[in-house]
C-alpha cells in the first residue's frame, strides 16, 4: 500500500481507507472484511454484534460532553464492485486494492477503487477509533452484499438499533444531500438451444472493448455504449448466413454498464462477414466517437476446429431479442426535472454449449414503473421461449417533506462552506428505503465525497472533497 495514501489529510480517514482496501471484500464473500471489523472493534474496546442477516453493528458510547443525547446511526456497506481493466490480471479474492495519488484524485491500478462505499465505511471506522471527536452515542451499521442485491439490508434484523436518525455515507457528490433514491429489481434469463456441428470450421473471435462502463444508475442517462448491445448489432449485421455463433460472454457486474463483450463465431462466408463487420463497426465508432473515445472493435482469426453453434433459426431469434430488449433510460420523472424515473441495463451474458444465461437490472423511483420496465425487459426473452424470473427486488426511498436531520445539516453546511447545499433524489440504489422497512420512522439523509466512475476501473475519489466530507461529518456529529 502506498505511503502516499496514508499521508493524505485527514489521516484518520485515509488510514482507515488504506486498511480497509488491504482486505478483499467482494459482494457475497465478506468474511475477511467482517473479521477485520470485528478485530478493529475489539482493539478499540467496542461492542460488535452480527445480526441474523450477516450485517455488523458496532456501538460506541457518547463522549463525555454529549452524554444523555439520542444515538445516531452511521451506515455504509462493506462490499465493493470488483472489476479489472481489459488485460489486467487481479486476484480480488486474495489481493488488496493497489492505490496511487494522481493530483487531487486517488485511483487504483487497473481495477475498481472501492471508494464506493469504502470511503463511507472508512469514515465510520475513523469516528469509532477517534479519541477527541465529540459525538452522541454511535450505532455503526455496516451492511453486506449491497452491490449484488442489497441482501444484507433486506435481511436486517430488527430490535438491535435504537437510533431514530441515520446518516447514510454512500452518496458521491459533496455538494448534494440525497433524500430519495430508486428501487431496483433483477431480471434473470435462462435459455437452452439446439446446436449445429461444424467440422474443420473457420473460427473468428469478435471483441467489443474499451468502453467506459460505469454505474448503471448514475451514468445510465449519459448514453454510454453497452458492449452486449453493440455485439448484438455486429452479429445482426453478419447475419446467420455469414457467421454462426459459438459462444458469447460480456459484462462484469449486475449494476455496471458492460464495457466488454467477446464472441466466437464460425465464419461461413468470409467476404460477406468481413465487409458487414467492417461497415457496422465503422458505423458504431462514428456514433460513439465522442462518448466512447477508447472503443475498440476487433476480429481475430483463430485456429480451425470442430465446434458447435446455434442453429441459424435460434441465432436469428436470439439476436433480435438482444436488439429489442430495453436498455437505457425508460422514463424521465414528470415530477422532478432532470431525474431519471425508470431505466434498464442489460448487464451480463454467458452463452455456449447449448445453454445461455443473461441478466439485467431495472430501476425506478416509482414502484409501478419498476414493474413495467422489468416486464418490458423480459418481453422479448419470453417470446424467445426463455425462462425469465425476477428476484425480490428492493424498494426505493421516498423523500420526506419534514426531515429534521435535513434541516439541521443544511444549516451546518451553509455555516461551514458559506453557500447552500443542493438537495435531490438520485437514480442509484441506496439502502435507506430497505432499512426503513425494518426500522420505520427513521429520519435519514445520505451524503459523501466526490467519487467519479464508480463500478469501473476508472473509479477515482477526490482528496479535497474527502476533506470537505470529513469536516461536514465530524461537525454534524458534534452538533447532534
Amino acid at each position: 500500500m502506498s505511503d502516499a495514501i496514508r499521508s493524505l489529510e485527514p489521516r484518520a480517514l485515509w488510514n482507515c481507507f488504506a486498511d480497509l482496501n488491504a482486505v478483499p471484500r467482494p459482494s457475497k464473500k465478506e468474511g475477511k472484511v467482517k473479521a477485520f471489523v470485528r478485530e478493529f472493534a475489539a482493539r478499540h474496546a467496542l461492542e460488535c454484534l452480527e445480526d441474523s442477516g450477516g450485517n455488523l453493528i458496532v456501538k460506541k458510547p457518547a463522549t463525555a460532553d454529549r452524554a444523555g443525547r439520542a444515538p445516531v446511526i452511521l451506515q455504509a456497506h462493506l462490499d465493493m464492485v470488483h472489476k479489472a481493466a481489459d488485460g489486467v490480471s487481479f486476484d480480488f479474492a486474495n489481493q488488496g486494492i493497489e492505490m496511487w495519488v494522481d493530483g487531487d484524485w486517488v485511483r487504483a491500478r487497473g481495477t475498481t477503487l472501492g471508494a464506493d462505499n469504502g470511503l463511507g465505511a472508512a469514515a465510520i471506522l475513523a469516528v469509532l477509533a477517534s479519541k477527541d471527536l465529540p459525538h452522541p452515542p454511535i450505532e455503526a451499521l455496516l451492511t453486506i452484499d449491497e452491490e449484488q442485491g442489497m441482501s444484507g439490508a433486506r435481511m436486517l434484523q430488527s430490535g438491535l438499533l435504537t437510533g431514530k436518525r441515520m446518516l447514510n455515507l454512500d452518496s458521491e457528490e459533496d455538494d448534494e444531500f440525497t433524500i430519495g433514491c430508486a428501487g431496483g429489481i433483477d431480471t434473470l434469463v435462462s435459455w437452452s438451444y439446439p446446436e449445429t456441428k461444424h467440422e474443420k470450421a473457420s473460427i473468428t473471435e469478435i471483441r467489443v472493448e474499451g468502453l467506459r462502463g460505469g454505474h448503471s444508475g448514475l451514468q445510465i442517462h449519459e448514453g454510454r455504449g453497452n458492449a452486449i448491445k453493440l455485439m448484438a448489432r455486429l452479429l445482426a449485421a453478419c447475419g446467420g448466413k455469414a457467421a454462426a455463433l459459438i459462444e458469447m460472454r460480456g459484462g462484469s457486474a449486475r449494476n455496471a454498464i458492460p464495457a466488454r463483450c467477446i464472441a466466437r463465431v464460425v465464419v461461413l462466408d468470409e467476404a460477406v462477414f468481413a465487409q458487414n463487420i467492417a461497415e457496422e463497426a465503422e458505423a458504431i465508432r462514428n456514433e460513439f466517437k465522442r462518448l466512447e473515445p477508447d472503443l475498440q472493435i476487433t476480429t481475430t482469426k483463430l485456429e480451425n476446429g470442430s465446434v458447435s453453434t446455434l442453429t441459424a433459426e435460434k441465432q436469428r431469434a436470439l439476436v433480435l431479442a438482444l436488439q429489442a430488449v430495453v436498455n437505457g433510460v425508460y422514463r424521465m420523472s414528470p415530477e422532478v426535472p432532470g431525474l431519471v424515473e425508470a431505466s434498464s441495463n442489460l448487464s451480463l451474458i454467458e452463452l455456449g454449449k447449448g445453454h445461455a444465461e443473461w441478466s439485467g437490472l431495472q430501476r425506478s423511483s416509482v414502484e409501478s414503473s419498476k414493474r413495467d420496465v422489468a416486464a418490458a425487459f423480459a418481453a422479448p426473452f419470453r417470446l424467445l421461449g426463455a425462462e425469465v424470473r425476477n428476484d425480490d427486488g428492493y424498494p426505493g426511498w421516498s423523500p420526506s417533506a419534514s426531515s429534521v436531520i435535513l434541516d439541521q445539516m443544511k444549516g451546518i453546511y451553509r455555516e461551514i462552506f458559506g453557500h447552500d447545499v443542493g438537495v435531490s433524489a438520485c437514480h442509484a440504489g441506496l439502502e435507506c428505503g430497505v432499512i426503513a422497512q425494518t426500522y420505520p420512522g427513521l429520519d435519514m439523509i445520505s451524503f459523501g465525497p466526490d467519487i467519479e466512475e464508480a463500478h469501473s476501473e476508472n473509479e477515482r475519489a477526490s482528496i479535497s472533497s474527502a476533506q470537505k466530507f470529513w469536516k461536514l461529518l465530524t461537525t454534524t456529529l458534534a452538533r447532534l
